[in-house]
């Protein structure tokens, strides 16, 4: 038996890892926009906290697409 090659190679590890962290900045951001307004007053976030972690999420968006590459169509984006 011949090993089957993937129809797609591999994600690189620094790809692999942006993922990773856009994914952990999304659930945070999330986590945080969902309890702005929790009835909970230990559970609630600031707006400076929801935005810090929409920054954060944003940034991480940034670092894949520069992990990727500008010519994929994840990394384009378009100019209209």
């Amino acid at each position: 038996m011949s090993p089957q090659r993937p129809s797609a190679p591999p994600p690189s590890i620094p790809q692999e890892s942006a993922i990773e962290q856009v994914l952990a900045c999304f659930d945070a951001y999330a986590r945080a926009h969902g309890t702005r307004d929790s009835i909970l007053p230990a559970s609630r976030v600031t707006p400076r906290e929801e935005q810090r972690a929409f920054d954060e999420l944003r940034h991480a968006i940034e670092r894949l697409r520069d992990a990727v590459g500008e010519d994929s169509p994840v990394g384009r984006q378009d100019k209209g």
